[in-house]
């Protein structure tokens, strides 16, 4: 990813919250995730907040497979900013990234059958 894209990804994971980024990160130590990523999310929200830590790089490295694997898992699960913000992201991926974090999306949510999935939405 170029200093470019960075900087264009940085201002896509602000705005997700309307705050700096920035202070998040020096709110925790460097090597300390904003979320606990030992345990597994239990709803929509934990994976949406997953995905705005691998994108933006709070105390874990930017990863936008991982980034867009948890962003997707939200929108499964009804989250209603997830969609977006996996669009984002894959904007910033090559395509291989992106069938690679479709694969794991995919596992995850194999290997989670009983995790809560929103209902299919069918056009009037």
């Amino acid at each position: 990813m170029t200093t470019i894209e960075m900087k264009a990804f940085d201002k896509v994971a602000c705005d997700a919250f309307d705050f700096d980024i920035g202070a998040l990160v020096s709110a925790v130590e460097p090597e300390t995730p904003a979320i606990d990523l030992t345990c597994e999310p239990e709803d929509a929200e934990g994976c949406f907040g997953r995905g705005l830590v691998y994108s933006a790089g709070a105390g874990v490295a930017v990863d936008l497979v991982e980034a867009h694997k948890w962003f997707n898992i939200a929108a499964m699960r009804g989250h209603g900013e997830a969609a977006r913000r996996r669009r984002e992201v894959a904007e910033l991926m090559a395509d291989a990234e992106i069938g690679r974090a479709q694969r794991a999306a995919r596992d995850w949510l194999k290997s989670h059958p009983d995790a809560p999935i929103a209902p299919a939405r069918v056009a009037a």
